[in-house]
């Protein structure tokens, strides 16, 4: 027994390939370091309470309902299997309201991503089949260059407790030391529903680390939060390494100067404009976080500060106030962006004004200058799921545009509060958890002339004749800080408003095409049949009378 009074085990195989497990030594330490680690793992499985065993029938509505069940059904189910904290947690982390979520796609689409990203990483999902295919199309279609493990499973597998078994087998046959530095497991939402413990598997196989996490949709609100549930799992994972004893230098070697690590996922040239703005005061860019390798986590947790460049990092940013990492919200976006985050930057390490002031009169005369070459001139609705969407709004107003609105799907947090104050400032609305519907009613409501916003936003502005560019693909995938920043939406996005008249030319020349019953292609009229749709409406009204009548009894 340790001093929290919980019992440690070993767990080991016997001859025929049986688990054993064994009370371990006493005074086995809580945590070990990597290298003391021998297979099999010497690891402590957690005392469960009866309750958290999940009954058969919990995991077989699970099962049969899948996402097709609801969010509620689902929810309620992985409440019985167990998960409450890992839900409760979830709901703290990244809560949601007015409404449910905002649409997304599948949010574990995130952290596969951020997975598949990282060297020397595997990735296996343990979900329903059609999820799996369409979360690894999506991956390759992202660009992702290696395979996605799949654990399969049936109704017989899930409710025996033979797919954690599996897990269990595939994770083992995975781990290879020459190949691999950690393997990463995600529960999608019918395991994480029917309670399938990744947290029983072992932390550790022949150095391999073994990192499971939980991403189901009806808990997770975004694939950009997703990311977070990960990155934060492999900081957790990586501080405790730290704090059992000396770990891998990185790759990059040890900056001789005090670091700030970067939350969130940004263009490459950022991180580099950052760098060169912190170097007047002593200071460098740390590891951008989610981190390519594993031992950049490292280093991200040996920084000075954390810029929260992404603010909806909750799960990280809780690991790098456990490393006792103070946390700087906002970028060095535009002319006031960039003076007021160099000055809270500078505080963070306890910088005299002095060298404050070098690093500000450095680059703030540069991007003022670069912001009045490249005006920006007409009105624009902004709408993304990135987290940097009051980032890029800071941007196009200091460039000249007029941005009466302002939608993210992401939460409001304390590291965004000052953008979004600068934003309210100048006539701003902002909107936090932002649904489609938000962001459409601000774009026909004020038909700006650009919407910029997500697929769906893009695809009815184009409908009403209004030029629209996609966030992610368009606006995201550009330098945002500094001075190279502040020139670099000014093409796209006159050459997006420029096409305004030719947008209106398309919309008179295609009126009336491709709506109700001409939609579609047709060599000929389309044959209607408007009797036949009568009695079809006078069916439909008749069965949710009778629906309505059976509720009142």
């Amino acid at each position: 027994m340790d001093d929290a009074g919980r019992q440690g085990y070993e767990v080991s195989y016997d001859a025929d390939g049986a688990v054993s497990v064994t009370e371990a030594p006493a005074g086995a330490p809580e945590m070990m370091s990597v290298a003391a680690l021998k297979s099999p793992a010497e690891f402590r499985i957690p005392e469960l309470p009866a309750a958290d065993v999940p009954a058969a029938e919990v995991q077989a509505t699970a099962l049969e309902g899948g996402c097709s069940a609801g969010a509620e059904t689902m929810r309620e189910a992985a409440r019985k299997a167990g998960a409450s904290d890992v839900l409760d947690q979830y709901a703290k982390d990244y809560p949601t309201g007015p409404h449910d979520k905002p649409q997304s796609m599948c949010p574990a689409f995130g952290s596969l991503r951020v997975g598949l990203r990282m060297k020397r990483v595997a990735t296996i999902l343990s979900g329903s089949a059609c999820c799996v295919y369409g979360l690894s199309f999506v991956s390759h279609f992202y660009g992702a260059r290696r395979s996605v493990g799949y654990v399969p499973f049936n109704s017989e597998t899930l409710v025996t407790g033979k797919l954690f078994e599996d897990i269990r087998e595939a994770v083992h046959d995975m781990a290879d030391p020459a190949k691999l530095d950690a393997i990463i497991v995600t529960n999608l939402c019918v395991p994480t529903a029917s309670g399938v413990p990744l947290r029983l598997l072992p932390p550790q196989i022949d150095g391999v680390r073994v990192v499971g996490i939980d991403v189901p949709g009806f808990g997770i609100p975004t694939h950009a939060e997703a990311k977070d549930v990960l990155a934060g799992a492999m900081l957790k994972y990586a501080r405790e390494e730290i704090k059992a004893g000396p770990v891998q230098r990185p790759a990059s070697g040890k900056s001789d100067r005090p670091t700030v690590a970067l939350l969130g996922e940004m263009f490459p040239a950022d991180p580099m404009m950052i760098g060169a703005m912190l170097a007047p005061m002593g200071l460098a860019a740390g590891p951008v976080v989610p981190t390519r390798e594993w031992r950049e986590l490292y280093a991200a947790l040996d920084c000075g500060a954390v810029a929260a460049i992404h603010p909806f990092y909750t799960a990280s940013i809780r690991e790098f106030e456990a490393a006792g990492r103070p946390i700087v919200g906002s970028a060095p976006v535009g002319h006031d962006g960039t003076a007021e985050w160099l000055a809270n930057i500078g505080a963070a390490f306890g910088i005299g004004a002095g060298q404050i002031a070098a690093a500000q009169n450095a680059f703030l005369p540069a991007i003022k200058g670069a912001l009045a070459a490249a005006p920006i001139k007409g009105t624009v609705t902004l709408s993304g799921y990135e987290g940097s969407e009051l980032l890029v709004a800071r941007l196009l107003i200091e460039s000249g545009a007029d941005v009466p609105y302002v939608g993210t799907a992401c939460p409001k947090t304390p590291w965004s509060a000052a953008d979004a104050d600068w934003l309210r400032s100048k006539g701003v609305t902002v909107k936090y958890r932002a649904s489609l519907e938000d962001d459409c009613a601000a774009m026909e409501g004020i038909k700006p002339d650009l919407a910029i916003g997500t697929t769906p936003v893009v695809q009815k502005a184009k409908e009403l004749g209004i030029p629209g560019l996609y966030f992610t693909n368009l606006i995201s995938a550009r330098p945002l800080m500094g001075p190279a920043g502040a020139g670099s939406l000014a093409e796209v996005i006159n050459a997006a408003i420029g096409n305004k008249d030719r947008m209106k030319d398309m919309k008179a020349f295609f009126e009336g095409v491709g709506h109700g019953d001409t939609a579609g292609v047709w060599e000929g009229a389309p044959n209607l049949h408007p009797r036949f749709r009568e009695l079809n409406a006078k069916k439909l009204e008749k069965a949710a009378r009778a629906r309505a009548a059976e509720e009142m009894i």
